[in-house]
């Protein structure tokens, strides 16, 4: 398991130097007891997309387009500054990891079924029949 003070691996290919990396730490409000208020163990750590030179172009126009700039991950969980680094490294890997995916194919579009237009009749048929018997009784 990698380190907080070694880059960070995103996938295959896309590395982050550990310099592009700004970590601040502060007193946390999640576990850890009495410590807690002693102890600087939440992590804030932020990843600038717009000057890193760990992606080409294209994969920060795509990681922009998804996520904000700068990142800023936030962890508390652990009472550990240590785990609360290693965890803020890990979550902002996997929303880089997220980012970076390819769309998805465009739908194609299809058009409906003979059945699926009958159906849609039938039951549109039926409701209005339903709402016409809830009128007023009148006298003939």
């Amino acid at each position: 398991m990698a380190g907080p003070g070694d880059d960070l691996e995103v996938r295959p290919g896309v590395v982050i130097p550990a310099v592009e990396l700004v970590e601040r730490f502060s007193r946390s409000s999640g576990p850890g007891g009495q410590s807690v208020n002693t102890t600087d163990s939440r992590v804030e750590l932020e990843y600038d997309v717009m000057t890193t030179i760990a992606l080409t172009d294209a994969q920060r126009v795509r990681v922009v387009g998804r996520l904000s700039s700068p990142v800023l991950i936030v962890a508390s969980e652990h009472r550990s500054q240590h785990r609360n680094r290693v965890a803020a490294r890990e979550r902002l890997a996997t929303r880089l990891r997220d980012a970076l995916l390819p769309p998805p194919p465009p739908r194609r579009a299809t058009k409906p079924t003979k059945g699926s237009q009958r159906r849609r009749l039938e039951a549109k048929k039926q409701r209005g029949t339903t709402k016409s018997l809830r009128g007023r009784v009148r006298d003939e």
